[in-house]
């Protein structure tokens, strides 16, 4: 028999230009405003979603590759997605919501605070996305960069931080006495006095404790670094791996064996595998499809690298399509990952046009050669990894309730039929529907 699975939507874009470049912009949705956004939330949670992941990058990049990330709007704008979460709590009941925050950007005190304030605010739906981009630093001191690790060890002094404040109030501390006029006991705050690598701050917090769990702790890394951090604070890992057996394992194994290593349980994490689909009526739409982006044209692949573009903050536009990719054209600043991501596994010679049409193409879910196809063959899939004991998916995408009705309207009937997808919540916020099943 199927077994639930949990599901999430990866909100792409972020807070961003939602439809930018696609005809669904002509249904005049303002980006800006919260409706659009609300709409979508309301959808995800009617089909018995977990959770939203609101993507979010602080910076438009280096100077000199601004222009790339803002003349297509791949990299930007975005406004807060923090300042978001409170719109979409409004608008649902137990859609959870986690807006990306960067370690960099939050000092630890005024980070605690507020995300404890968002947490009684929503009736404890609010998830936290930590990342460790050191691309933003500029914007938030003038202390050199940190580095990759260095970067994950700030975020982990910091997440230590925040939840030794949380934690300052103690059982017992929160009275609510009427008839004795006592509210709280002071004798039992503690006192924090936290002097680190990174930050300095004192407590206690002046905000509630929690009646139902902390905040959910998202996080995306994937190198050996990110997924120990992951196993050591993580409620849910964003993951990225080839979704076949023997890697979904494996990845799942490194997981648990990083939770493990840091007293925790394999229990205590969900791991979540992000697809995009693009979910069609029939077999024979998903063969046309997949058929003509094996010969895509040179607007097919000038499109393609007008995002990579903004990814890789680096022109490929300018580039001949034609001629051997040189990686020197990367400066340091970009990362590993998303350059191995571009070249995969060709040739050092081969020309930057193989790198993009390779991109272009699409593969048929039907035969696990990628994700174009039908919701039966979808919930294939997503069968098939709850049998090597997967935890759930996370669908990826903009959040135009055109984006999200194509992709969920026959699927979301199939989940269900097959038992898959949750048709209802439990009380006790986000940490107790993660926690359901």
């Amino acid at each position: 028999m199927s077994r639930l699975q949990h599901f999430g939507w990866f909100l792409a874009r972020g807070f961003g230009p939602q439809g930018w470049g696609l005809p669904s912009l002509d249904w005049d949705y303002d980006w800006t405003r919260p409706d659009i956004y609300q709409e979508a939330a309301r959808t995800l949670e009617q089909a018995g979603f977990d959770l939203v992941i609101i993507e979010d990058a602080p910076s438009l990049g280096s100077p000199s590759t601004i222009d790339l990330r803002v003349r297509h709007a791949f990299g930007g704008p975005k406004h807060d997605p923090l300042l978001l979460a409170p719109y979409l709590f409004q608008a649902t009941r137990h859609l959870g919501v986690v807006p990306t925050v960067n370690p960099a950007a939050y000092l630890p005190y005024t980070a605690a605070r507020q995300f404890a304030t968002l947490q009684h605010l929503s009736g404890h739906r609010l998830g936290l996305n930590v990342v460790t981009d050191t691309g933003s630093a500029r914007h938030f001191s003038a202390a050199a960069q940190l580095g990759h690790d260095a970067a994950y060890d700030r975020a982990e002094e910091w997440l230590d931080g925040i939840r030794s404040l949380w934690r300052s109030w103690e059982d017992g501390a929160l009275v609510r006495d009427r008839s004795s006029d006592v509210f709280a006991d002071g004798a039992r705050l503690r006192a924090v006095h936290h002097r680190g690598s990174h930050y300095s701050f004192d407590g206690p917090l002046n905000a509630l404790p929690f009646t139902d769990g902390e905040p959910a702790i998202v996080s995306p890394g994937g190198s050996g670094r990110g997924l120990g951090f992951a196993g050591a604070n993580s409620d849910v890992q964003l993951a990225l791996a080839p979704l076949d057996e023997a890697s979904v394992r494996a990845y799942r194994a490194k997981i648990h064996d990083a939770a493990t290593a840091a007293g925790r349980s394999a229990e205590d994490i969900r791991i979540l595998f992000a697809i995009q689909p693009v979910i069609v009526s029939s077999a024979e739409e998903a063969d046309r499809i997949v058929a003509a982006s094996a010969r895509p044209d040179d607007a097919a692949l000038v499109q393609i690298a007008r995002k990579q573009s903004s990814d890789l903050e680096t022109d490929l536009t300018a580039l001949d399509l034609d001629r051997p990719l040189d990686l020197a054209v990367f400066g340091g600043h970009v990362s590993q990952g998303s350059i191995r991501r571009l070249i995969g596994d060709r040739d050092d010679d081969a020309p930057l046009r193989a790198h993009l049409t390779a991109l272009a193409r699409s593969g048929r879910l039907s035969d696990r050669s990628g994700f174009v196809g039908t919701a039966v063959e979808f919930a294939d899939l997503v069968e098939e990894l709850g049998e090597w004991g997967n935890d759930g998916v996370l669908l990826w995408g903009d959040f135009h309730p055109v984006t999200l009705h194509r992709t969920l309207d026959e699927l979301v009937p199939e989940l269900r039929r097959r038992g898959i997808l949750r048709r209802e919540y439990v009380d006790g916020g986000l940490q107790a529907n993660l926690r359901a099943f």
